[in-house]
């Protein structure tokens, strides 16, 4: 025993260890995303930052819980999380109200819908429909994308706490590309527009030739919740015409979540 762990208790050390093993498993958890859904154990190493006995040890206790899988020698998310994730509130509450109405304003404008939450500086894709137009520059759902220029993120800030602007603007707002709205100033003055008309717009910040109009969800308590978008290419998703639309669904979904809780 180290000089170190002589006072410590055996309850603290196994503390210690279960906290250790759980930092261990949100690294392993933490190096897949959209990009890389399935790794050898050279690129989980080289994505997590774990020693290579440590994360293949890891990596197979965590194949027995069935958080991982292993087909073909390659490392993917394990089925248990999805039901684990399908349990989640977000899910079973928010995503089950706003569902048939995502549906009809899919229906409507045929474009593709998304439903995202406000998650740190990012915006949380929790549905999306895409139809018989699929758009692969989008984020999937479980993606992210930067809320500071997305037309979900601004009609969430809109109506968010002047803290929860500031920390979203501090977070940083690098260009997407030449046209990403990147000053604090221009994204405020974007903010400011979205109460008077009921949507926010993205005109090609994320991706050039595709916009985007997203209008607010509101919870039971009348505070922000989430939102909801149409997103589609330039031609086809013109706020004058896709906004109206956005904003009736988003107060229609408003209504069922809020009586859903």
């Amino acid at each position: 025993m180290s000089p170190g762990e002589q006072g410590t208790s055996p309850t603290a050390r196994d503390g210690a260890t279960e906290t250790k093993g759980l930092e261990r498993a949100a690294a392993i958890l933490g190096a897949f995303d959209a990009a890389h859904r399935e790794l050898t154990l050279s690129a989980l190493v080289a994505r997590c930052g774990l020693p290579r006995s440590t994360t293949h040890r890891t990596a197979e206790r965590m194949i027995r819980l069935g958080w991982l899988d292993k087909p073909h020698g390659h490392y993917r998310i394990g089925n248990r999380l999805f039901e684990i994730a399908s349990l989640a509130p977000i899910r079973l509450e928010l995503r089950e109200a706003v569902l048939p109405y995502l549906q009809d304003l899919h229906t409507a404008t045929r474009n593709t819908v998304q439903l995202g939450v406000l998650d740190g500086a990012q915006i949380l894709v929790v549905e999306k429909i895409t139809g018989h137009r699929p758009m692969p520059m989008l984020s999937q759902v479980g993606g992210i994308v930067p809320a500071y220029c997305s037309a979900l993120g601004r009609a969430i800030l809109a109506y968010s706490e002047t803290a929860t602007i500031d920390a979203v603007l501090d977070a940083g707002t690098p260009p997407r590309n030449p046209r990403t709205l990147t000053s604090k100033e221009a994204v405020i003055r974007e903010l400011t527009a979205v109460p008077a008309r009921g949507w926010a717009v993205e005109r090609e910040e994320g991706n050039i030739g595709v916009s985007c109009v997203a209008a607010p969800i509101f919870g039971p308590d009348g505070d922000v919740a989430a939102a909801l978008s149409v997103t589609g290419p330039t031609a086809l998703v013109r706020a004058d015409r896709a906004g109206p639309a956005v904003r009736l669904a988003a107060a229609a979904a408003s209504r069922a979540y809020s009586t859903r809780r």
